[in-house]
């Protein structure tokens, strides 16, 4: 897999955006269900050029929906939290969020 395909998109959710206000210096994406902890750091050193220190992954389940009498399910995928090292900036994209 190429580093595109591990990380699918950050994610700017309430706990993420004060886990940055707070200087904890961490980014949220979701990333490929298969992924390791490996292939996720170097894919974020490859896409947005900084360093990781930590990665932490997480399996998130979907949940079950109703339409009317018919159910469903959501899809299950997975987040990964990254901090980056002391001195590191966060990607501007993710800044302006």
């Amino acid at each position: 897999m190429n580093a595109n395909q591990i990380i699918r998109r950050p994610l700017v959710t309430e706990k993420s955006t004060m886990m940055r206000e707070l200087g904890a210096n961490v980014i949220a994406f979701e990333v490929d269900a298969k992924a390791n902890k490996i292939q996720v750091k170097d894919a974020v050193e490859e896409l947005f050029k900084v360093k990781v220190q930590e990665v932490r992954l997480f399996n998130v389940r979907g949940k079950m929906k109703r339409m009317g009498r018919f159910e469903g399910k959501r899809r299950d995928w997975r987040k990964a939290y990254v901090r980056l090292r002391e001195g590191e900036k966060a990607p501007d994209f993710i800044e302006g969020v």
